[in-house]
C-alpha cells in the first residue's frame, strides 16, 4: 500500500512536468530556487567595460548648487553631453534608458516664433534676428545633430493597452526582423498594441533604438527580458541587444531553429545569432538576466560630473555607456532576484555584459524532458526504497538523494549555464519522505494500539506507553520469571452479599475494587483477574521490575490504608465495613497467555502463585492484614516485618516462614517496634517448647493490644500443644490441612 500511494504521488508530479496541469505553488517554489542559485553563484564583481551615467540626486540639484536642475533637461545639454562623451572621453557606444517623446521648448523658441507671426509680424529687424539665432534655439535639432554618425542608441517602450486607445507616439526604429519571419511557427513572442517612442528627427539621427520592456514574473520580480517584441507583425529588439549590435557594427539578427521540434507544438527557436554571438531564448523568446551581483555591480558616474569634465579620461575611454537614473522620483526602480529595489538601467547593463561574455543561463527545450526523467527515476527509487527502510536509514537516504540532486543541479547551473527545473523533484521527494514517515508513525500508533489491546486491561496506561515505544520486546508468549504475586479477598463476603440487594452489591464492589485497582496501577502492578471479591495481581511482567517484592508490599500496605479511608463513605450509605486480607509471595513462576484456543488470559502459574493464595487465606487465621512469604521478605530491606509463624500449607510438605509487613522503617512507631521484638522473643520460646514462658509473654502482649487475633491464636495453640506434645523433632511449624 505504501508503494502504491508513493507511485500515485510520483504520477501527480509527472502531470505537472508534462504540462497537463500546473501546480502554482511549484512554479513559485521554482522561481525561489532560481533566485537562490543565482545569488549563490553570481560573481559579485564590478564590470568595468560598462559605465552608467546616473541622473542621480546630485545631478538634479539647481545650477547654483552644482546640478542641472529637474528632469527633463534642455536637450542642448544632452547634445553637449554627447560631444564630451565621444570627442573628449572617446566612449565606444552610448545607450539612453530614456524616451524623448515630447518636443523640447525650454529654449523659448516657440514663444519667439509666435511673436514673429503675431505681435511683431511687421518688425523686419526682429524676424531677421530670429532667423539668425533660431539654429541655436532648436534644442531638438541640436541634439539630433550631435547624434549624427555616432553610435547612439535610444530607448522606447511598448504598451499593451486596449488596441483602440493604445498610444502610438513618436517614431519606432526599423524592426530587426520583418513580418512573416516566423510564419507557420508557434512562436510565443508577446504582441503589443501601442508604443511611446522618440521624436522622429531624433530617431532618424540615432544609430538605433531598443525597447525596455523587461518581464516581471507573477511575483513582481524581473528575471528575464524579451529579446523580440512583436508590433504590427514586425519584431523589435530590446535596448541591451541594440547596444551590443551598435558596438559590433549592427550585424543582422538571425533566428536559430532546431531542425526538428520536440513536438508539433514546439517552434524550435533556441537562440538568436548576432554576429559571432549567440543569445539563448526560451519558449517566449526571452532571455534570463545574468545578474552579476547586488546593485552597483557597474561603475556609476554622476552625469553632471561628465558635463563639468570632472571625470578622468580612463574612466570612460572605450567604454559602453548607459544613461539612466537611480533617483527615486524618476521611477526607474525594479524588484530583482538579487535586490528588492534595483535600478532598471542596471538590468540592461547586466544583459549587455552577459551577451558579450556569452554566459547567459538558458532553459533548453530538453529541460522538460530532463525534469520528467528526474521525477521518474528519483520517484520510483524513493517510492520503492522508503517503505523498506527504517526511520534513520530512510532519513539518511532522503538527505543523500536531495543533496545529490541539489549539487548536480547547481553544478549544471553554474558551470553549464543550463537552468533545469528542480522544484517538483525536491517537493516530490520530501512529500514521499513525509508520507512514509507519517505512515510509519501511524503504523507505530497501530502497534501502540495493539499493545494497548493486549495489555491495557492488565497494566496501567503509563506502562502501556512505555511498552509501546518498543512493542517488539513485549509479547504474551509464556515465559518463566522471578516475580511477586498478590491475592486479596474480602473477609466475610458471603454474609455481606446476603445482606445487600444485587444492585447495591454491584455498587459496593465497584466502590472498593476501583480504588484498590488504582493503588495497584500506581505501583506499576499488573492486574491478573478479578475473582468475585478477590483481586489477583503481580509485579515483574510484562515490564521487568527488579524491586517487584518491595513494590508489591507497598501496594498491599496502601490498599489497606485506602480501604480504611473508604469506611466513612460506606457507613454513610448504610453499607457494611469491608476488610480484606492480602497475601504476597515471591518466586519463579510462568507468565503469559494461558488457556484454550477458545479463550486465553495473561496470567501467572506455579507453586509460588499457589503459596500466595494460601497466605492470603492465613490472614484470617492470624488476624493479620497482610502476610508475605519468606522470599518476599528477603527481597526488601527498608520495611519493618513481624515474623508470624512457620507453616506447612495444604499441598506443600516444606515449611515456610511467614511475615507481616507493618510499614516503612521510618514510619513505624517505636512502641510498635518494641511489641514486635517481644513477639519475636515469644516465638523463640514457643519453638523451644517453653510453653509457660511463651504463654506469659503472650499474655503481656495481649495486655498491650487486647484485640490482636494473633496473640489469641498462639494462646490456643499452646494449650493444644501442652495437651498433645509435638515431640523432640518438632521444627516449630504448624501444618494446615485446609486451604
Amino acid at each position: 500500500m505504501r508503494i502504491v500511494i508513493g507511485l500515485a504521488i510520483v504520477v501527480a508530479f509527472l502531470g505537472h512536468a508534462l504540462d497537463h496541469y500546473r501546480i502554482p505553488a511549484l512554479d513559485t517554489f521554482e522561481a525561489i530556487i532560481y533566485d537562490a542559485r543565482l545569488r549563490l553563484t553570481m560573481p559579485r564583481t564590478v564590470d568595468d567595460r560598462i559605465v552608467i551615467l546616473d541622473i542621480d540626486e546630485k545631478s538634479l540639484l539647481e545650477r547654483e548648487k552644482g546640478g542641472e536642475g529637474r528632469w527633463p533637461w534642455p536637450r542642448d545639454r544632452l547634445a553637449l553631453l554627447l560631444d564630451k562623451l565621444f570627442d573628449k572621453y572617446g566612449i565606444a557606444v552610448v545607450g539612453f534608458d530614456v524616451v524623448f517623446a515630447e518636443r523640447d521648448d525650454s529654449s523659448g523658441i516657440r514663444v519667439l516664433e509666435r511673436l514673429a507671426e503675431r505681435e511683431l509680424k511687421g518688425v523686419a529687424q526682429f524676424r531677421s534676428a530670429l532667423e539668425r539665432i533660431k539654429p541655436e534655439l532648436g534644442y531638438d535639432d541640436i541634439f539630433a545633430r550631435s547624434m549624427k554618425g555616432r553610435p547612439v542608441v535610444l530607448g522606447y517602450t511598448f504598451s499593451s493597452d486596449d488596441p483602440q486607445h493604445a498610444p502610438k507616439k513618436g517614431r519606432l526604429p526599423d524592426p530587426v526582423l520583418p513580418a512573416a519571419t516566423f510564419s507557420g511557427r508557434n512562436i510565443g513572442i508577446t504582441s503589443w498594441n501601442g508604443y511611446t517612442a522618440n521624436l522622429e528627427e531624433l530617431q532618424k539621427a540615432a544609430a538605433g533604438a531598443g525597447h525596455f520592456n523587461p518581464w516581471a514574473d507573477d511575483d513582481g520580480i524581473t528575471r528575464r527580458v524579451p529579446m523580440l517584441a512583436e508590433y504590427n507583425d514586425a519584431y523589435y529588439e530590446p535596448l541591451s541587444l541594440a547596444v551590443v549590435r551598435a558596438l559590433l557594427g549592427f550585424p543582422p539578427v538571425k533566428p536559430d531553429f532546431l531542425k526538428e521540434g520536440l513536438s508539433k507544438d514546439y517552434a524550435g527557436l533556441e537562440e538568436l545569432q548576432v554576429g559571432p554571438l549567440k543569445i539563448p531564448v526560451d519558449e517566449r523568446v526571452s532571455t534570463l538576466v545574468p545578474y552579476r551581483g547586488h546593485k552597483f555591480s557597474f561603475k556609476y558616474i554622476s552625469i553632471v560630473d561628465v558635463l563639468n569634465e570632472r571625470i578622468d579620461l580612463a574612466d570612460l575611454k572605450g567604454k559602453i555607456v548607459l544613461v539612466g537614473t537611480t533617483a527615486p522620483g524618476l521611477l526607474d526602480l525594479r524588484a530583482a532576484p538579487v535586490d528588492s529595489v534595483y535600478p532598471g538601467v542596471e538590468v540592461h547593463a547586466n544583459l549587455i555584459a552577459g551577451i558579450l561574455d556569452q554566459n547567459i543561463k538558458q532553459k533548453p527545450p530538453y529541460a522538460a524532458g530532463a525534469e520528467f526523467a528526474l521525477l521518474v527515476l528519483a520517484g520510483l527509487a524513493m517510492a520503492w526504497l522508503l517503505p523498506l527502510l527504517g526511520p534513520f536509514k530512510a532519513t539518511l537516504t532522503t538527505v543523500l538523494v536531495l543533496s545529490l540532486m541539489l549539487a548536480t543541479n547547481l553544478a549544471v547551473f553554474h558551470f553549464g549555464n543550463v537552468v533545469l527545473p528542480i522544484a517538483a523533484g525536491l517537493v516530490m521527494i520530501l512529500l514521499l519522505f513525509t508520507f512514509n514517515m507519517a505512515y510509519g508513525f501511524f503504523v507505530e500508533a497501530r502497534g501502540k494500539r495493539q499493545i494497548t489491546g493486549l495489555f491495557g486491561q492488565y497494566v496501567p496506561p503509563e506502562l502501556v506507553d512505555e511498552m509501546s515505544r518498543d512493542p517488539a520486546h513485549y509479547s504474551m508468549e509464556a515465559e518463566s520469571r522471578e516475580m511477586t504475586v498478590l491475592f486479596t479477598d474480602v473477609r466475610g463476603f458471603t454474609t455481606i452479599s446476603e445482606g445487600l440487594d444485587p444492585k447495591a452489591l454491584s455498587q459496593l464492589m465497584n466502590e472498593f475494587l476501583t480504588p484498590l485497582t488504582e493503588v495497584i496501577y500506581r505501583h506499576r502492578g499488573t492486574i491478573d483477574k478479578y475473582m468475585g471479591d478477590c483481586i489477583m495481581a503481580f509485579w515483574g511482567a510484562p515490564l521487568p521490575d527488579p524491586l517487584h517484592a518491595r513494590t508489591g508490599i507497598l501496594a498491599g500496605l496502601e490498599m489497606q490504608k485506602t480501604l480504611k479511608d473508604l469506611q466513612p463513605r460506606f457507613k454513610a450509605r448504610n453499607w457494611p465495613e469491608i476488610h480484606i486480607g492480602v497475601g504476597l509471595n515471591t518466586g519463579r513462576m510462568s507468565v503469559g497467555n494461558m488457556g484454550s484456543r477458545i479463550r486465553l488470559a495473561y496470567t501467572v502459574m506455579g507453586d509460588a502463585v499457589n503459596l500466595a493464595s494460601r497466605l492470603e487465606g492465613l490472614t484470617k487465621v492470624y488476624g493479620a492484614d497482610i502476610i508475605v512469604g519468606e522470599d518476599t521478605r528477603a527481597g526488601v530491606s527498608d520495611v519493618v516485618f513481624r515474623e508470624i509463624d512457620r507453616v506447612r500449607v495444604k499441598g506443600k510438605d516444606a515449611a515456610v516462614a511467614i511475615f507481616e509487613p507493618l510499614g516503612l522503617r521510618d514510619e513505624v512507631d517505636p512502641a510498635r517496634l518494641d511489641e514486635i521484638e517481644s513477639f519475636h522473643q515469644m516465638l523463640e520460646l514457643y519453638r523451644s517448647q517453653n510453653w509457660e514462658m511463651a504463654e506469659r509473654q503472650l499474655l503481656d502482649l495481649q495486655k498491650m493490644s487486647p484485640d490482636r487475633r494473633l496473640y489469641q491464636t498462639f494462646l490456643e495453640r499452646i494449650a493444644f500443644l501442652r495437651a498433645h506434645p509435638p515431640g523432640s523433632e518438632w521444627d516449630g511449624a504448624f501444618t494446615f490441612e485446609t486451604k
